[in-house]
């Protein structure tokens, strides 16, 4: 029954249903403050009342803690519903600007105007969160959305369907579950926007073929998130807050977990033992069997990732860790200490629980050394010194920075979040998510009063020297012109 179903989503399903969500879209119905608050307080309502199917999903696909979904899916997906809720109003108010004597006598505002109909791809590590934060911030601006949830996660797919379907206005928003095939075909489809969570690799297919439209696209993608850690520092508290943002987010299946940490090769020893200490703390000697890291997410990614590790350049530099189970896709926190920067491991982002330190002799190297690659996603640094954390937050570019911690700058709702160069384009969270599915138009107003010639042929001596006096935009230069003085 699945595959007669999935077999039927061909081009021209696709097609229609673009074609029946631009014609729901044509009502204007989505227009409407009222509308939007809806279907917000509708999406909020699914994930409320569902919470416990939404835990049971994620341990299903990823073997994800209770906790990690209670806060970083649910959680976070809560607070940006209640941030909607408050400020929307504000957000969907024109936004009057000033004009100049150019335009005498005039009035201008920005029009916030919803883009039309947009496609939401979301990716697998984080199924629910980052599926439903974009479509809530496209129901906002007042759009029409189709979630394509990853099948990877495919428990998480089948519940968002279900949700989605039972608790929103679906002739409005819709999803579309399958695989590559049915995303190829929605790919074809003319889109006024669409927003991709994934690789870089995919993030291409979806860039050229938004190209065959012009359709603008977010692409919120990855890369190699360094953490620098300067000496001198509370090593314990810093090991704690790697471990949080690496391990404890989804056992590193995350796109700004700390991908490797450069350190001086004077405080690596010491940053090695409290990581050490702490891991123990937090996944008991026998991590494999903790409860509180997730498993790797497929066999394909497991393959991926012993790659990395058994590559011949890294294999002798495991400090800790390094068990895997292939079975039960688990492996265990790995560390791994001196890692050569033409390994394997340091060439693409890792993705998974394995974490390098690389050294140098002056911590104040790590800023060229992060610049040798491409911009990341996130970048960390700990460091009590004034003038490296402002060289550190004026050198590095990355999609953003956080000093003294990890990841935590995800949950502050009035920072965008989003990459730079090969780690994306375009940011959301907060209003940054209405403004991702919004069109910022232009509206000036003019009335019939005051109506100047100098405008109109035929052209003079004298209208050409008013007109560059209004272009130059000082009033005695308009009075100098008007008298005749050049």
């Amino acid at each position: 029954m699945e595959a007669q179903k999935q077999k039927m989503f061909d081009e021209e399903t696709a097609s229609s249903v673009v074609k029946e969500l631009r014609d729901s879209f044509g009502s204007g119905k989505t227009r409407s403050y009222e509308w939007r608050v809806s279907q917000v307080k509708a999406l909020l309502k699914a994930v409320v009342e569902n919470e416990q199917e939404i835990v049971d999903a994620l341990r299903s696909d990823l073997a994800k803690p209770p906790l990690e979904t209670v806060v970083y899916e649910i959680g976070m997906f809560k607070n940006s519903c209640e941030v909607i809720l408050k400020e929307l109003k504000q957000w969907m108010k024109p936004e009057k600007v000033k004009t100049s004597i150019r335009t005498f006598p005039s009035s201008a505002e920005i029009v916030p105007e919803p883009l039309g109909v947009v496609l939401v791809i979301s990716a697998w590590n984080y199924p629910i969160l980052l599926s439903l934060d974009p479509v809530v911030g496209a129901i906002a601006a007042g759009n029409a959305v189709v979630l394509k949830p990853s099948e990877i996660a495919p428990a998480s797919s089948s519940l968002l369907a279900k949700l989605i379907g039972k608790y929103m206005d679906n002739s409005f928003i819709r999803v579309v579950e399958g695989g590559v095939d049915e995303t190829t075909m929605l790919l074809q489809q003319k889109w006024d926007k669409i927003f991709y969570t994934g690789n870089g690799k995919v993030g291409r297919i979806v860039m050229t073929a938004a190209a065959r439209h012009l359709t603008p696209v977010v692409l919120e993608l990855g890369g190699k998130s360094p953490v620098v850690v300067d000496s001198n520092m509370d090593l314990q508290v810093v090991a704690k807050r790697i471990i949080s943002g690496k391990w404890g987010l989804n056992n590193g299946q995350a796109c700004i977990s700390p991908d490797y940490v450069i350190t001086t090769k004077d405080c690596a020893p010491k940053l090695v033992d409290a990581l050490k200490t702490e891991l123990v703390k937090c996944y008991g000697k026998n991590p494999l069997e903790s409860e509180d890291l997730s498993r790797i997410v497929s066999s394909n990614h497991f393959a991926r990732l012993s790659k990395l590790l058994n590559d011949d350049k890294v294999s002798g530099k495991i400090v800790y860790g390094g068990e895997s189970d292939e079975k039960k896709l688990r492996i265990a926190p790995t560390v791994l200490l001196d890692v050569p920067r033409d390994s394997l491991i340091m060439g693409e982002e890792i993705f998974g629980p394995l974490l390098p330190i690389i050294t140098v002799n002056e911590v104040e190297e790590s800023i060229d050394l992060i610049n040798s690659g491409t911009k990341p996603l996130a970048a960390y640094i700990f460091t009590a010194d004034k003038k490296l954390k402002e060289q550190f937050v004026m050198n590095v570019p990355a999609g953003g920075l956080l000093v003294n911690d990890t990841v935590l700058h995800l949950v502050v709702d009035t920072l965008p979040f989003g990459g730079v160069g090969e780690s994306g384009m375009g940011a959301y969270h907060g209003k940054f998510s209405f403004d991702a599915f919004t069109h910022k138009k232009a509206v000036l107003y003019r009335g019939f009063a005051g109506d100047s010639s100098l405008r109109y042929p035929p052209y003079t001596d004298t209208k050409l020297r008013l007109m560059k006096a209004l272009i130059g935009g000082s009033i005695f230069g308009i009075i100098r012109a008007l008298l005749g003085w050049s």
